[in-house]
């Protein structure tokens, strides 16, 4: 619909004749001014040249002050381009952007009084090194409280310099180490992604842990030895925290206990770890059910998939159809004890361990990937007919992606320096490799890239390596 037509106001057609009559003689009135004075300069002594110096001098301070304001970015005071330079004045004067600073990001504990004011007096010295806070979580104690922080600080800030401004905002005990964006992820969030791994996985329980208190070193103690000794030193339902030192009840048997003698434990760090085990109590034993079917060079199918205590009878099975040969060097003892070992190598508490089945559903090979303190070690050990296959190199390339993807940064097998076939087999990976040997033992470390890298077709293996089994 077509709005009706605006007549003007007959009060705003007078002030509009108005103005313009204002305007008019004003306009008179100067050129009357200015013809009155250029006849009385005209007409007076040297009046031309008085008028021709006139307009030289005002042509010369126009083009200066073009000049300055051009040189020096000067503009109105309104912000608006200056009408004589136009935009292109505006943008020749304009500063070139500065380029953005390098950060680091940080990790920081420190110590407070548990008293109001005390947490703005901390933020204040921090903002004046410019450091910027993105997280922040409290830990209460007795007789004060931890505040963990991520921080942001210049590149050029030194760390020793960040660690007296915390001083002088009040803090105490403070423990300084860098960060990355991994650790841009809040506590929940955090929290809830390592309680879910742990509920799909039983072998994730000491890798959460570990990732949920940091660095720290993590042992899984058995409640019996392998000689069928019951072992002392079980903690109590409720665990125990002794500053850096941290003792839980395993689920599965046995002790847990996690160090870390550069930062005390908080009682916070303490309930959520033993919420993380009471989890793992409650949903039991469990194994992903994942299986892949892989076909040999020589064309036999193959199932690989993770065992537990569950594949047991089948490994027993196996160790009997194996040489003494072969039990020798996967476990470095008597050949009798080889039976005994098998609980504590499939328990998922102290790693993960893959299996190899025949199409006939005969159990020919197992990898195991153990944890063993801050290390991580692979131990192979395949059935005597089913070696140079290709069996053990696959379960080799599988564990050594398992430990890339748990954030390890290494791996080590333990071997005799006679055994050129655990050599093949780890260059095969074609990774830095370390070797060290002693009194005939081969140790061979493997160090890790940032992420896993793809996997090379199945190439026919040699006989597999031995390794020591874990706590043994």
């Amino acid at each position: 619909m077509t709005s009706p037509a605006k007549f003007p106001h007959p009060s705003h057609l007078r002030r509009h004749w108005r103005r313009e009559l204002v305007e008019l003689a004003a306009l008179f009135t100067a050129v009357a001014v200015a013809d009155a004075v250029a006849n009385t300069v005209v007409h007076g002594p040297d009046g031309p040249v008085v008028l021709i110096a006139s307009a030289v001098a005002l042509l010369a301070t126009t083009a200066f002050h073009l000049w300055w304001s051009r040189r020096h970015g000067r503009t109105p005071p309104d912000g608006s381009p200056s009408p004589a330079g136009g935009a292109h004045t505006a943008a020749a004067g304009a500063p070139e952007t500065e380029r953005p600073e390098a950060t680091a990001l940080w990790r920081m504990r420190t110590t407070v009084r548990d008293e109001p004011g005390t947490l703005a007096a901390l933020c204040a010295a921090l903002a004046e090194h410019r450091v910027d806070i993105l997280a922040l979580q409290t830990h209460p104690l007795a007789d004060g409280t931890v505040d963990e922080f991520l921080l942001r600080s210049p590149e050029s800030l030194p760390a020793a310099e960040l660690t007296r401004a915390v001083a002088a905002g009040g803090g105490r005990d403070s423990w300084l180490e860098r960060a990355d964006t991994h650790d841009l992820v809040d506590a929940p969030t955090r929290v809830l992604t390592l309680a879910t791994r742990t509920a799909l996985d039983g072998a994730e329980l000491p890798l959460a842990l570990r990732q949920l208190l940091g660095r720290c070193t993590i042992h899984s103690l058995p409640a019996k030895s392998l000689t069928g000794r019951r072992l002392d030193g079980t903690p109590p339902v409720e665990g125990v925290l002794e500053e850096t030192v941290m003792r839980l009840r395993d689920p599965s048997g046995g002790a847990i206990t996690i160090e870390r003698p550069h930062l005390p434990f908080t009682p916070t760090e303490f309930a959520r770890a033993r919420a993380l085990v009471e989890l793992d109590a409650r949903l039991g034993p469990r194994v992903p059910h994942r299986s892949d079917v892989l076909t040999l060079p020589e064309g036999n199918e193959i199932t690989v998939r993770r065992a537990g205590t569950g594949d047991l009878p089948a490994a027993r099975a196996m160790h009997g159809r194996c040489s003494p040969a072969t039990l020798g060097l996967r476990y470095h003892g008597p050949i009798g004890d080889a039976d005994r070992y098998l609980g504590h190598l499939l328990s998922p508490r102290f790693g993960r361990t893959l299996a190899a089945y025949t199409a006939s559903g005969r159990l020919v090979a197992l990898g195991h990937l153990l944890w063993d303190g801050d290390e991580t070690e692979v131990a192979l050990i395949v059935e005597d007919d089913w070696q140079r296959r290709g069996v053990g190199g696959e379960l080799l390339r599988r564990l050594v992606a398992m430990a890339t993807e748990t954030g390890c940064e290494s791996v080590y097998a333990v071997t005799q320096s006679a055994n050129t076939g655990m050599v093949a087999a780890m260059r095969a990976l074609e990774l830095p490799l370390d070797y060290q040997i002693e009194q005939g033992t081969l140790v061979i470390t493997a160090r890790l890239s940032p992420a896993p890298a793809p996997a090379p077709a199945p190439t026919p293996a040699p006989l597999p390596a031995p390794a020591r089994p874990h706590g043994h």
